[in-house]
């Protein structure tokens, strides 16, 4: 009989309303698809179309070579597991049209903030992620995190 796989989401929580989570989505494999701007800005366009249609705002993301973290906050009626799901399916299915292989590993981890926890902190090691692997120097080096604006002025 096959193993059941154990849900990484927490038990007696609905994901849905007005929280910020810190997420991290993996590549298929591992591979190192996020090497390339055109991929990186094609997948920013589904997380932007996404965000829209679900009601969240992101407010740090950091595309490493093989998986992306994202730091985003929901509205009142968001909900985390539509978000993902759709923004998987879409960006996943561009990928593979475009590119011929999937993009994404099944689920994604999550961290459901608290509210003593400083979104703008959480925000910085996001984007502080590239120097530590030894990628950049310095976060504005690096060119796959964002938003640029917000970033900047960290």
């Amino acid at each position: 009989m096959a193993k059941l796989r154990k849900s990484p989401r927490l038990k007696d929580f609905g994901y849905a309303g007005p929280f910020a989570y810190s997420l991290t989505l993996v590549t298929r494999a591992r591979a190192a698809r996020f090497t390339d701007s055109c991929v990186v800005q094609t997948v920013l366009d589904c997380l932007a179309l996404s965000c829209a249609r679900y009601g969240f705002s992101f407010h740090a993301y950091c595309f490493m070579p093989d998986h992306l973290h994202l730091l985003v906050s929901g509205q009142d009626d968001s909900s985390l597991p539509h978000f993902v799901r759709h923004f998987k399916q879409l960006s996943g299915h561009r990928y593979k049209r475009e590119h011929g292989a999937p993009l994404w590993q099944i689920s994604y981890h999550d961290h459901v903030l608290r509210t003593d926890e400083d979104l703008l902190a959480l925000a910085r090691y996001i984007w502080d992620n590239p120097v530590r692997a030894g990628l950049a120097q310095d976060r504005s080096e690096y060119p796959f995190s964002g938003p640029r604006p917000i970033m900047e002025q960290a």
